[in-house]
């Protein structure tokens, strides 16, 4: 069982939870998470606390590979008043923030988020760790070879499961210096690994139980998925579904999706067969 204190608020993680997605910008690679208006971003909100979603997660900046980089004023354009609307309609809701600027993260805990989500794991940023550590907020570090827009040019690895581990092992170590408390790690399927990579990382997940963190696991939708069904993302649900099964099966805690009432289902079937 995990705890996570977000701004007062106890997570209490002791059986699987699901994080849903809610992305601010017009080219995320799944246009079903793609949400530009205010009122469509608490719609969305709504309906995935509706359908049982613990978490939140609210970004601006496309990370898919060959993205384009937005600077932090216009992340902040972007994602702040979304923020401000969901924490007004649903003073309750665990908000994350899904970004690696500094900046970003100090204007959306103000706004109402209490989680902080960098897929960077503070590379991009290392003024990232200090904002944690200031608002004492949990941090969600994730694992990623490269930078989104050259990520995905020739990734390799010797053994991606060692490495990724002595990178969580590392930057564990910088969270701890800076003062951040409650650390969540994300093996960051598709950020600079290949089909190959990501499911010899799903198959290995169990490894990270070494370092007593919650595990997260982000693949709804990816193109491990749909590249290797040969559809389209927007058909890659019943595929999500197969691998968020192999994910609990194998450790993970914290379900990073799009839909958030298929991860529920998955989530009680597992509980199910665990007990059994």
């Amino acid at each position: 069982m995990f705890t996570l204190n977000c701004k007062g608020t106890l997570l209490v993680v002791e059986n699987p939870v699901v994080m849903g997605i809610i992305n601010c910008t017009p080219d995320s690679f799944f246009e079903g998470s793609r949400f530009t208006t205010t009122a469509a971003i608490v719609q969305k909100a709504a309906e995935m606390l509706q359908d049982g979603a613990a978490i939140l997660d609210i970004g601006a900046q496309s990370t898919r590979p060959n993205s384009i980089r937005i600077d932090a004023n216009e992340e902040i354009k972007r994602v702040i008043p979304g923020i401000r609307a969901i924490k007004d309609r649903f003073p309750e809701a665990i908000i994350s923030i899904d970004t690696f600027y500094a900046n970003v993260a100090v204007e959306a805990v103000e706004a109402g988020a209490s989680m902080i989500n960098d897929v960077s794991g503070g590379v991009i940023d290392e003024r990232i760790l200090e904002t944690v550590a200031k608002f004492q907020v949990p941090y969600i570090c994730m694992h990623m070879k490269g930078t989104p827009d050259t990520m995905q040019e020739h990734p390799s690895y010797e053994n991606i499961t060692s490495e990724v581990l002595d990178f969580f092992i590392d930057r564990i170590g910088k969270c701890r210096e800076a003062g951040i408390n409650d650390i969540i790690i994300d093996p960051g399927f598709g950020f600079g690994k290949t089909i190959e990579h990501n499911f010899q990382l799903l198959k290995n997940l169990s490894v990270l139980n070494i370092l007593d963190k919650p595990i997260l696991v982000g693949i709804s939708r990816k193109s491990t998925i749909y590249k290797t069904l040969g559809i389209t993302s927007s058909e890659a649900l019943n595929g999500t579904t197969v691998l968020n099964s192999f994910g609990l099966l194998n450790g993970a805690n914290i379900l990073r999706v799009h839909d958030v009432k298929e991860a529920m289902e998955t989530v009680r079937l597992f509980n199910a067969y665990h007990v059994s």
